[in-house]
């Protein structure tokens, strides 16, 4: 049983480790295209519209998704909060698909949103992008944690109880 519980932590601690290598190299490289290829489909309904790599083309308008329009960052903090909080593996599939999906889900429209904002050269497109940028964002992840933290039980507080583990493991 020892030996088991000090595996798990070591695999979820080193899997962290290389997610976050390369300026979150894997994390992009999934949430890159899962972002992209969503909104141009939707905006593809609506107007002429053309993908180049990262930029969409829309009635002379050029929208580029930079890695910050992806949310990286905030991809891989759930992933932290995750992965740093001890649980059966079932829960930890289930309740990292939902923040993923959920802040994928949230992401997505806020793009399409600030996106149609542009297309439509509505006055308010800069402060919009600016709350979105500096205040929801953060707003967004934090409930989704709580959110999966209340549906999925999850009693353990990240990496403090990871801590505790480990003193009384080795007090064993």
């Amino acid at each position: 049983m020892k030996t088991h519980e000090i595996i798990n932590l070591l695999l979820r601690y080193t899997i962290l480790l290389i997610l976050g290598l390369g300026n979150l190299y894997f994390i992009y490289l999934i949430f890159t295209p899962l972002t992209i290829y969503p909104i141009f489909a939707f905006l593809k309904i609506f107007y002429q519209t053309t993908l180049i790599e990262t930029t969409i083309l829309i009635e002379n308008k050029i929208i580029e998704l930079i890695p910050a329009c992806i949310a990286g960052a905030a991809f891989y903090f759930l992933i932290i909060l995750n992965l740093t909080t001890k649980m059966p593996i079932k829960k930890r599939i289930y309740s990292l698909t939902y923040s993923l999906a959920f802040l994928l889900l949230l992401n997505i429209s806020r793009i399409i949103l600030l996106t149609l904002f542009f297309i439509n050269s509505l006055s308010f497109f800069d402060i919009t992008h600016k709350i979105f940028w500096y205040g929801l964002s953060t707003v967004f992840v934090v409930c989704i944690w709580f959110s999966e933290v209340k549906i999925f039980k999850i009693k353990d507080i990240p990496i403090y109880s990871d801590i505790l583990r480990i003193k009384s493991l080795v007090k064993l």
